[in-house]
């Protein structure tokens, strides 16, 4: 979906947004990395992953006055080593961290 401008406000990214590690074309790449003994997670999947985090954010902000919130709901951007990965690869913005792990369901 394109949506432009003031209609857009908000884009919600659930989960960090890597491929799925079995569809058939990922794995033979993949597996092409571990035969050269280099680490297919490092040097394929996180980047092939902040691509695309990138590009949701840039669903947002296309021009200097846009504005609005992206939020990143997927607590391993900030428990993981390389969350700071993701976090770096996005435009210089301001950022509110909230930790909701402690929230009562109930």
């Amino acid at each position: 979906m394109d949506v432009a401008g003031e209609a857009l406000s908000n884009v919600i990214i659930v989960r960090l947004p890597f491929s799925v590690p079995t569809h058939p074309l990922l794995e033979a790449r993949l597996e092409d990395i571990r035969r050269r003994g280099g680490n297919p997670f490092a040097e394929y999947q996180i980047p092939e992953a902040v691509i695309k985090l990138k590009q949701g954010f840039g669903r947002l902000i296309r021009t200097r006055t846009d504005r609005g919130i992206v939020a990143i709901l997927d607590p391993r951007v900030m428990t993981k080593p390389y969350g700071r990965i993701f976090l770096n690869s996005l435009p210089d913005c301001p950022r509110i961290i909230e930790d909701l792990g402690n929230l009562d369901p109930g």
